[in-house]
């Protein structure tokens, strides 16, 4: 089973990346931004206890967005592979991941992470905000703010799956063709 990792910061190109990897590999796309809404959508028990939660302004906590990724990955018992995208962000999610998916006689592949110079991530997010008309796209002192916030809580899960011998840094800039191929002979490998 593939089971990927994609990360990096705010204007990486990770939604392009991961769309052309779920399409070459058939992957399963878990991202947990789209669970959290699609629980909390369908009202199951972990979707009304973190509803609960976002309404009194409070996050959601690390167990509970475990429980709805091990629920996703029930509902795709046949999946050739995830590609895990928002998630996991800190060292304890790593684990808690790590413990999930070998409870399930699995294990995360790789992480490949998109880097970009803070500069060029400015460009492409003040950009991106003129195209899509995001707020938190137009306002260059919040995007450098979102960058250096990634950069800061981010750094660890370098080491922890450099660590692990499974993680994997590609020039982010470029063609979305030349990343893309060179994200696949990483993981073709």
């Amino acid at each position: 089973m593939l089971n990927l990792v994609l990360f990096g910061p705010p204007g990486a190109g990770k939604g392009t990346q991961s769309e052309k990897l779920i399409a070459n590999y058939q992957l399963v796309h878990l991202s947990t931004g789209y669970i959290l809404r699609n629980e909390i959508k369908n009202q199951t028990a972990l979707g009304l206890e973190a509803k609960k939660l976002m309404d009194d302004g409070i996050l959601v906590p690390d167990e509970v967005v475990i429980g709805m990724i091990g629920n996703k990955l029930e509902e795709n018992k046949n999946a050739k592979g995830f590609i895990f995208d928002g998630f996991p962000r800190t060292t304890a999610q790593a684990e808690a991941l790590d413990k999930l998916l070998a409870g399930k006689n699995t294990a995360v592949t790789m992480m490949l992470a998109l880097e970009v110079d803070n500069e060029e991530l400015t460009k492409r997010l003040l950009l991106r905000g003129k195209d899509s008309g995001r707020a938190d796209d137009s306002n260059e002192s919040i995007i450098r703010n979102r960058i250096n916030e990634y950069n800061n809580k981010t750094a660890p899960l370098k080491s922890y799956y450099t660590a692990q011998g499974k993680f994997h840094a590609v020039n982010g800039i470029g063609s979305v063709d030349e990343i893309f191929t060179a994200l696949c002979k990483l993981i073709d490998k």
